[in-house]
């Protein structure tokens, strides 16, 4: 049987294939079989139905399959669909799917939602695949994933460091595995990653009436993310720095905080208050159209 995780088996089977890796999609491979072991360990119990996301040619598939008895190995380059074919041929309950996971209707193989979701995620689809897996229901029971360390870091924060903080904090538990440096993968990345792992909560972890406008509140502050709250609210609210500072301290909060230092129950306390219509102003915060992006915004933010 074939390991990909042994670079020299590796580099036969992407000669064999005629594979040239394309760093647009962010395809390093894991030439490291112990982490790669420890990625399976990590993925859940053998009972779960497991997706991959980018399974590449199947170095962490085949752990996979040995712990686990369902895999849903999805795969985007269809020039790496015969080598995964290949890699995994034999193995019972492994199947391989040739679509783009941001497409892909997962609600479809589980209703119920439960499954589990692992991967090693390039940078640049991070932001998109959470929103894809955790913004509505039925949603995955857990997300076991490598990104880059600096992605991780922001998803586990202890208070809501960045949009991204947030977004993933309101629907998982997030914790950070471990590092797995540059040099494991090859091509050797520019930078080490991380896995982090998502436990995904029963219900948002804010309770509000309305999900949407309250990540729209919580986008449009942190486009003034430099700013003190109350000049941030008082400007995305119409009601000038005072009058926000006003309704941020009948919150508890100080108005000369910043975004990314508050907790998930200060962000719903903020919302709460500042979703009422303020007194003479025609509409409330909630109901703000969502911000345009101030300069280029970066992927898992």
């Amino acid at each position: 049987m074939i390991d990909p995780a042994d670079p020299a088996q590796l580099s036969k089977l992407l000669r064999r294939h005629r594979i040239n890796l394309k760093h647009k999609l962010g395809q390093n491979f894991l030439i490291d079989p112990n982490l790669r072991d420890q990625l399976a360990d990590a993925a859940g119990e053998q009972s779960d139905e497991v997706v991959e996301v980018g399974a590449g040619v199947g170095t962490l598939t085949i752990a996979l399959a040995d712990r686990h008895r369902r895999v849903t190995a999805v795969e985007l380059d269809r020039t790496l669909i015969p080598a995964l074919r290949e890699v995994v041929g034999g193995r019972v309950g492994v199947e391989v799917v040739e679509a783009d996971i941001l497409k892909l209707d997962l609600s479809e193989r589980y209703p119920d939602g439960g499954e589990v979701i692992v991967g090693n995620i390039p940078y640049n689809l991070t932001g998109a695949l959470i929103r894809k897996l955790l913004d509505q229901p039925p949603r995955p029971r857990r997300l076991s994933l490598v990104v880059q360390k600096e992605v991780a870091e922001r998803w586990t924060a202890t208070t809501g460091a960045s949009l991204a903080t947030v977004a993933v904090q309101v629907f998982a538990e997030a914790r950070m595995g471990f590092t797995i440096p540059a040099a494991a993968f090859t091509p050797e990345p520019r930078v080490d990653s991380a896995l982090v792992v998502l436990e995904v909560r029963e219900k948002p972890a804010v309770d509000v009436p309305d999900l949407d406008a309250f990540f729209r509140l919580v986008e449009a502050v942190f486009q003034f993310r430099r700013k003190q709250l109350g000049g941030a609210l008082g400007r995305i609210a119409g009601t000038g720095s005072e009058a926000a500072g006003s309704l941020l301290r009948d919150a508890g909060i100080d108005p000369e905080r910043r975004a990314q230092t508050l907790s998930l129950s200060e962000w719903e306390a903020l919302y709460l208050r500042f979703a009422k219509t303020p007194p003479g102003h025609a509409e409330s915060v909630a109901s703000l159209p969502r911000p345009k992006a101030r300069g280029p915004q970066r992927s898992g933010e």
